[in-house]
């Protein structure tokens, strides 16, 4: 292994972890365009982004195997997946008004859906339980259970 010089330095590529002298890795990241092309709510969650120009290729193997039933609790992890990435996005790009929009509308959605889905199911989050509903927590069949949300 190739020692640092005087300085504390390694050459270029040079070592192995662990060690001194390991390599550095030289991340990339692809910068987006105003208004990029966006798969949907389902695509998204199933490939891990919402920006086909993020969508990487390593992922695709992952992706084949990922493959999620439409349910009422899969809608709404698509929802809340898909307002993290537009998030994240507008962090970027404030100014961008047709995102901005469908931003606020997902939101919408998916509290809309959280409220309908927790009416016909119960509390999907710990968080979401009330002082009336004691600690009701734990009840079977769970929503991911089979037949859980059917």
């Amino acid at each position: 292994m190739e020692k640092p010089d005087q300085a504390g330095s390694c050459g270029t590529g040079s070592g192995t972890l662990p060690g001194a002298c390991a390599p550095l890795a030289f991340p990339y990241i692809p910068m987006q365009e105003q208004n990029p092309a966006r798969f949907s709510r389902a695509e998204a969650l199933q490939t891990g982004t919402l920006f086909p120009g993020l969508d990487l290729p390593f992922k695709a193997a992952i992706q084949a195997r990922t493959k999620l039933a439409n349910t009422a609790l899969v809608e709404l992890m698509a929802l809340d997946f898909a307002v993290d990435e537009l998030g994240l996005y507008l962090t970027t790009h404030p100014q961008d008004q047709e995102v901005l929009q469908l931003y606020w509308s997902y939101i919408k959605l998916s509290q809309e859906g959280r409220a309908k889905y927790e009416k016909m199911y119960g509390p999907i989050l710990q968080t979401d339980l009330t002082p009336e509903d004691g600690y009701a927590w734990l009840k079977d069949p769970w929503p991911w259970d089979v037949g859980g949300n059917e």
